[in-house]
């Protein structure tokens, strides 16, 4: 939430503008506390997984609200491709939002008309919520939305990609992430993001956005693997989870331990 008299302003915004490396974690459990320990850490960007995680609008606002400390940029993934939901999630005072599932220019023209005022889209005025500083500072905040928040479109599907090159000349629209896992599946490949199909189809993806005025972000395991995709271009990866990463370290943990002591 804006401080009293504080304008509007997202600093990731410009950075991506300008193909910077931004470094970002999923938030995918719902919850304050990991919220907090990532945002300590010093990642640029935190996207709270309103998709496939738990939470809901109130745990979002939660989510905000511990991070809001520290000098990281919150963006989120929405459920859907809904102005009705991206709205209400526009209104807990987000920098930025991920639309997942678009396949086509006009869905993508969708998604950028529900995250603007009219007259450049259709998201609903009202400076009550958390965004607008419940009402104390409405003009801070409206004012500057439609040019500060960041719009981006997940590509998932060989639709999509397909109609990748109409979709980046979405105005409006500010970066492309690729979701390796969902495209993956929908080619045939269940899970396997390393088919060589899938790969072909991701180079043709990157060929279209790298030169074009929109960042491309994607997910990776770990930095190893985010350090590759900075080196070809991508602006914004999510290189951890407050879920998954935990889930691995521990099973790391409890495997050497049963290796060193397989009697107990």
């Amino acid at each position: 939430m804006l401080r009293r008299d504080e304008i509007f302003h997202n600093r990731a915004k410009k950075l991506l503008a300008e193909k910077k490396k931004l470094c970002a974690g999923w938030l995918q459990s719902a919850s304050p506390v990991t919220a907090e320990i990532m945002a300590k850490a010093g990642f640029d960007v935190l996207m709270v997984d309103m998709e496939h995680g738990p939470g809901d609008i109130m745990q979002l606002i939660s989510q905000l609200q511990a991070i809001a400390r520290y000098d990281v940029v919150p963006f989120a993934r929405a459920p859907w491709n809904d102005f009705v939901t991206i709205k209400k999630m526009l209104d807990t005072g987000l920098n930025g939002l991920l639309i997942p599932y678009v396949n086509t220019a006009q869905e993508a023209r969708q998604a950028v008309s529900a995250c603007k005022y009219p007259l450049e889209g259709i998201r609903g005025i009202a400076p009550s919520p958390r965004a607008g500083g419940y009402g104390m500072d409405k003009r801070n905040y409206l004012e500057y939305a439609n040019e500060q928040i960041d719009v981006m479109i997940a590509v998932e599907t060989k639709t999509a990609v397909d109609n990748i090159e109409e979709i980046v000349q979405t105005n409006g629209l500010d970066g492309i992430f690729i979701g390796p896992m969902d495209l993956a599946t929908s080619f045939g490949y269940f899970c396997n993001p390393q088919a060589e199909e899938v790969q072909e189809a991701i180079r043709k993806v990157e060929e279209a956005v790298l030169p074009s005025d929109k960042f491309l972000a994607t997910v990776a395991g770990d930095f190893e693997q985010a350090k590759k995709l900075y080196e070809k271009g991508y602006s914004l990866v999510v290189m951890m989870s407050d879920t998954t990463t935990l889930g691995k370290i521990a099973l790391d943990q409890v495997n050497k331990f049963r290796e060193s002591y397989p009697q107990r």
